[in-house]
């Protein structure tokens, strides 16, 4: 016998007529899997499209920090520490 005989190309013909021929469910389900590869690489082809980069957050501005020397109307002078009033010498 060959390697591809008349028996060989029959059952071959059967396979293909169950798979894609006639109304059965194993065809409907072949032509589910084609919807579904199609659907994927749709899907694909969408991620590589180019989107609109996100504008950048401006942070927070911050209050300017406040001494411990101010008082409610307005700034007070400094108290000269001791380490700053010793002359050296």
């Amino acid at each position: 016998m060959g390697s591809m005989s008349l028996v060989h190309w029959i059952i071959v013909g059967a396979v293909l007529l169950v798979l894609f021929g006639g109304r059965g469910k194993i065809s409907d389900v072949m032509g589910d899997v084609a919807k579904g590869i199609k659907s994927f690489k749709k899907g694909l082809s969408d991620d590589d499209a180019p989107t609109a980069a996100p504008r950048p957050v401006e942070p927070p501005r911050a209050e300017p920090l406040r001494s411990i020397d101010q008082d409610r109307n307005g700034l007070r002078e400094p108290v000269a520490r001791e380490s700053e009033t010793r002359q050296v010498g």
